[in-house]
C-alpha cells in the first residue's frame, strides 16, 4: 500500500514540477471534481466568508486565535540575537532570520479544520514570515470552506489558494505561474499528503511527516473513567488508524473506562469511526507502578500524553518524549485541540523522541557570524592551522596561515593628480 501510494505521488509531483498549473488544473478536476479557472481565492472572497460567518463560530475562532498569539509570542521571545566575544579580538553572533515565504497546507474533506489553519498561520506570522500562503481543497462547487477561509483572515494569511492533495503540495514546493515557490511546507494531510512532503523535502524544508492521532493516558485510581474514555473517543474518531492507550495501575478502573466507551460509542455520531479505531488500535496496558507506565510512555514517545493521576507535576522531569503532555483530569487533550493555545500539530509514530510540535522555531533561521580583527587573528589563526593539519586538509591550513604570514600592515597608495578638463 506504502508503495503504491508513494510511486502516485512521486509520479504527480513530477507532473506538477514539469507542467505547472496545467497539472494543478488536471488533478483538481480528477480528484476534487472540479474544473477551476481561477486558483487564488480572491480577497472579496475571504471577506465575504468573514463578514457571513456565524457570530457564535467566530468568536470561538478569535478566542483560540488569541491563545494561540499569546502563546507563539511567548515562544518567540526564547529566540534572541547576541553577540559575544569568544577570544579577545574575536566575536561571534547569532542573528534570528523570518523566513521569507512559508506554504501552509489546510486540510479540507469530510472534517475541515480551520483549527489547523489557526494552528499553522498565526505562528509563522508571529515569526515574521514575510509573505504566508495558504492551500486547501476545494469542494466539488469551486470554493473552500467558509470557516478556512475565516481561520485565514483571522490568522493574517497573505494568500489563499483553492489547491489540495499532493498537486498543492508540488505547486508550493517548486512553484508555478500561479502558485509562489515557498521556503517551507507545513500542516497536517493524509497519507498522500505526508507522502508528498517527505519527497520534496530538500528542495523545500518541511515541519514534520505526521501520521494517524495518537494518545497515551496513565491513570491512577484517582482518574475520572468518563473522562478518560472520551479523551480516548476524541482520538478514535479522527481516523480508523489512529491509536489511543490506557495505562494504568487499577484493574478496577480498567473495566470501568471499559463500560463508559461501550455507553459514549452508542450515542457518538462519528461511532463507524472511533470503534473500528479502538478495536484495531485501542490498547489497555496494566503495570505496578506510576514508573513502570512513564517507562512505557517514554519508550512509546506518544503524540498526545495525558497524566490522570494523583500530584501529576511529580512525574513532570521523568517525562522525555512526548509532542504535548496534559496534566490532570482538567487538562483535557481536546483543549490544545482548539483553544489553549499551545499548538496541536505534533510529531507521531515514535518521532516526539527527536523533534517538537509546529511553532514559531519552524519560520525561523538561526544564523550566525563572525568578526575577527587583524591584531587577534595570529593567535587564532595558529590553532586552526594546527588543527586543520590534524586533520590532514592542507588547503584549510594555508587558507589559516595565508593572514598569519600577510603584511597586515594598509599599504599606502600613491595619490594620483586628477585632470582637469581642457
Amino acid at each position: 500500500m506504502q508503495n503504491d501510494i508513494a510511486k502516485t505521488v512521486s509520479e504527480i509531483i513530477a507532473d506538477v514540477r514539469e507542467n505547472g498549473d496545467a497539472a494543478v488544473k488536471k488533478y483538481t478536476e480528477k480528484f476534487d471534481k472540479v474544473a477551476l479557472v481561477s486558483f487564488e481565492v480572491p480577497a472579496e472572497e475571504i471577506e465575504s466568508a468573514y463578514k457571513t460567518a456565524d457570530r457564535s463560530a467566530l468568536r470561538v475562532m478569535k478566542f483560540a486565535a488569541k491563545n494561540i498569539r499569546k502563546f507563539a509570542e511567548a515562544q518567540i521571545k526564547q529566540f534572541r540575537d547576541f553577540d559575544i566575544e569568544t577570544i579577545k579580538g574575536c566575536r561571534a553572533g547569532q542573528k534570528i532570520v523570518p523566513l521569507e515565504r512559508a506554504g501552509l497546507y489546510v486540510p479540507g474533506g469530510r472534517f475541515p479544520l480551520p483549527s489547523s489553519a489557526l494552528m499553522a498561520i498565526i505562528p509563522a506570522k508571529v515569526a515574521g514570515v514575510d509573505e504566508v500562503i495558504v492551500c486547501s481543497p476545494p469542494s466539488s462547487n469551486g470554493s473552500i470552506n467558509p470557516l478556512i477561509l475565516v481561520a485565514s483572515k483571522i490568522g493574517g494569511a497573505d494568500r489563499v489558494f483553492k489547491i489540495g492533495g499532493v498537486q498543492a503540495i508540488a505547486a508550493m514546493a517548486y512553484g508555478t505561474k500561479t502558485v509562489p515557490r515557498v521556503d517551507k511546507i507545513a500542516g497536517p494531510g493524509n497519507a498522500y499528503v505526508a507522502e508528498a512532503k517527505k519527497q520534496v523535502y530538500g528542495d523545500v524544508g518541511i515541519d514534520i511527516v505526521a501520521g494517524p492521532s495518537e494518545v497515551m493516558i496513565i491513570a491512577d485510581e484517582t482518574a475520572n473513567p468518563a473522562f478518560i474514555a472520551s479523551d480516548l473517543l476524541a482520538q478514535a474518531e479522527h481516523d480508523v488508524n489512529a491509536s489511543a492507550t490506557l495505562i494504568t495501575i487499577s484493574e478496577s478502573l480498567a473495566e470501568k473506562v471499559k463500560k463508559k466507551l461501550e455507553a459514549q460509542l452508542n450515542v457518538l455520531k462519528t461511532a463507524n469511526i472511533a470503534r473500528e479505531s479502538m478495536n484495531k488500535n485501542g490498547k489497555t496496558i496494566i503495570v505496578k507502578t506510576i514508573e513502570e507506565a512513564i517507562e512505557v510512555a517514554n519508550k512509546t514517545a506518544p503524540e498526545h500524553l495525558e497524566l490522570q493521576i494523583e500530584n501529576p507535576k511529580k512525574y513532570l522531569d521523568e517525562l522525555r518524549n512526548y509532542g504535548s503532555l496534559f496534566l490532570g483530569n482538567y487538562s483535557a487533550e481536546v483543549l490544545a485541540d482548539y483553544v489553549a493555545g499551545i499548538n496541536h500539530v505534533l510529531p507521531t509514530r515514535n518521532t516526539a523522541r527527536y523533534c517538537s510540535g509546529l511553532s514559531v522555531k519552524d519560520f525561523v533561521k538561526m544564523q550566525t557570524w563572525l568578526q575577527v580583527d587583524n591584531k587577534s587573528y595570529k593567535d587564532i589563526g595558529k590553532m586552526a592551522a594546527k588543527f586543520a593539519g590534524i586533520e590532514g586538509l592542507d588547503a584549510h591550513k594555508a587558507s589559516a596561515e595565508a593572514r598569519i604570514f600577510a603584511d597586515t600592515k594598509p599599504k599606502k597608495q600613491k595619490s594620483t593628480p586628477i585632470n582637469s578638463s581642457p
